[in-house]
């Protein structure tokens, strides 16, 4: 939890690479036009992006200087059970991950900054962070096949490899049943043979 969300990212890919191959398919919408767009990435590719810098980032605004370290997993997490919207979790984190502060060259105690942090001081910070932590943030530029606009995808590692590993259990779970009725065996029985066997023997029952 105390991993920045680049590096969780980055093993995301490397687990979704492992699991289900180095190709994914992603599957978005034109934002203009509607039409549906496919696309394949490369896990492994992006389970190397560069690593986060450790180094606390400086920030300055109005007589502030602000330092601040990447977000972590558990930041993401504890904002998430807080914020109301998108803006306020925005601010929460970038409070969240301020490690010190100056007024006007003097240190002042983190506890004395505004609150809410003033919207360009947020920005900046979050500005910051992706370029401290590039892989924390993937974001695509698409462009659609039938009309040529561009379409801005964010693609969330966590939920799309949750999609992929619930659709993987149900489908194994169907062979299960299958072999089970046409042969009596038991769910051990069928889940200890290999993939390969399992498609054999479903391939059988469905010459049958």
């Amino acid at each position: 939890m105390a991993a920045p969300v680049g590096a969780r990212e980055r093993d995301l890919y490397a687990l979704r690479a492992a699991l289900f191959g180095a190709t994914m398919r992603v599957v978005t919408e034109c934002g203009a036009c509607g039409e549906v767009v496919e696309f394949d990435l490369d896990a492994l590719q992006l389970s190397t992006p560069p690593q986060p810098s450790r180094a606390p980032a400086r920030v300055a605004h109005d007589g502030w200087e602000l330092e601040y370290r990447v977000p972590t997993v558990a930041d993401l997490g504890a904002v998430a059970d807080t914020a109301a919207d998108a803006a306020e979790a925005r601010r929460l984190l970038a409070a969240r991950c301020v490690t010190a502060a100056w007024r006007d060259g003097e240190p002042r105690p983190v506890e004395e900054l505004p609150e809410p942090l003033p919207e360009p001081l947020v920005r900046r910070l979050a500005e910051a962070a992706e370029r401290a932590d590039p892989g924390a943030d993937l974001t695509l530029k698409i462009t659609c096949p039938e009309c040529g606009a561009t379409t801005p995808a964010a693609l969330d590692i966590a939920s799309h490899l949750w999609t992929e590993l619930d659709s993987w259990a149900r489908d194994l779970l169907l062979d299960v049943h299958l072999l089970a009725l046409a042969y009596g065996w038991s769910e051990s029985s069928i889940l200890a043979l290999s993939p390969l066997r399992r498609r054999y023997y479903l391939e059988l029952c469905a010459d049958a």
